[in-house]
């Protein structure tokens, strides 16, 4: 038992040098974006596009695990629209500085209203949330409202989602994989995996070498973690904010399927449903990364156009 013991440490020593020299390996990598002080804390901020104008930037959430590198598909797509887009790492992730605890809703959309406020750029944007960030626009829209002009929601949750059993099953699997992560990036057994799991999304150069240094960061792993096992508080405090204006127009974009099941699409549909210019489609072929990527990024693309189109007269 000693020596399989002795064995199994050698073995575990052996993959994560492997890991660090691979990672290490890689290249010279330096984080995109800018650092906005949002009052003895840091946050990174990556805009992208024309300067700020009439027309609305987007302002980007990430989903579970996420940081602003996920995004960096449909940036480069919007940019090419002439379209502003800002997309930034949530405190503690990424090379956000830490925020204070629990990483519940309640505090990414604080933080979120402080970088807006510190980080000079003016609304009303049209907020773009991808997967668990549902949650987040949802309650920044309740508490925000004059600074919506739209929403782009990508196989986004919707707080009432979680009385679905099928979301109650997901959820409680999902923590423990989330918990099983962040130990396993602490202690440097993803490292490597650098190559071969870190960006499954298809991002563009830089955003793919962001997304793979974040998913062996130990600390960007723990502080997901932490988001995901406060997902059913999240979803608490997003359901007492007020629902979306049925003014705003909202585009629903979702990989083609059903989801986790019968109802899955239909509760994401939701928003989309009450609002008076409402837009969804599913898109064949993408998974819940993918869309972001830049196979099917275009679909998330149209989902802002129409947004911009269909926007309220102001006054």
């Amino acid at each position: 038992m000693r020596r399989m013991l002795i064995g199994l440490v050698l073995v575990v020593v052996a993959w994560v040098a492997a890991g660090a020299l691979m990672v290490a390996t890689a290249g010279p990598f330096t984080p995109s974006g800018t650092y906005v002080d949002i009052g003895g804390r840091k946050l990174r901020l990556v805009c992208a596009g024309p300067a700020p104008g009439d027309t609305p930037t987007v302002w980007m959430e990430a989903g579970a695990f996420g940081l602003a590198a996920d995004f960096a598909a449909i940036q480069e797509k919007l940019t090419a629209k002439g379209i502003r887009s800002c997309a930034y790492d949530r405190a503690g992730m990424g090379w956000s500085d830490p925020g204070p605890q629990p990483r519940d809703s309640d505090a990414i959309v604080s933080d979120l209203e402080k970088l807006i406020a510190a980080s000079g750029e003016r609304g009303p944007f049209i907020l773009m949330g991808h997967s668990m960030a549902g949650l987040n626009t949802r309650l920044f829209a309740g508490r925000d409202p004059d600074k919506v002009a739209g929403l782009v929601l990508i196989e986004a949750t919707t707080p009432e989602q979680i009385d679905n059993p099928g979301t109650l099953k997901f959820l409680s699997a999902f923590t423990a994989i989330s918990r099983v992560a962040a130990v396993s990036a602490s202690v440097g057994t993803t490292l490597p995996l650098y190559w071969k799991a870190g960006d499954r999304i298809g991002l563009p150069p830089q955003g793919s070498a962001e997304k793979r240094h974040a998913y062996v960061s130990g600390r960007h792993a723990r502080t997901a973690a932490n988001e995901v096992v406060n997902w059913p508080r999240s979803a608490a405090e997003a359901r007492l904010a007020p629902p979306y204006d049925p003014r705003w127009p909202v585009a629903v974009i979702v990989a083609g399927g059903r989801g986790l099941g019968p109802g899955w699409n239909e509760a994401r549909r939701v928003p989309e449903r009450a609002s008076k210019a409402g837009y969804f489609e599913a898109v064949d072929g993408a998974s819940h990364t993918t869309i972001l990527g830049r196979t099917y990024g275009d679909a998330v693309v149209r989902g802002v156009e129409y947004v911009l189109a269909h926007q309220s007269p102001k006054g």
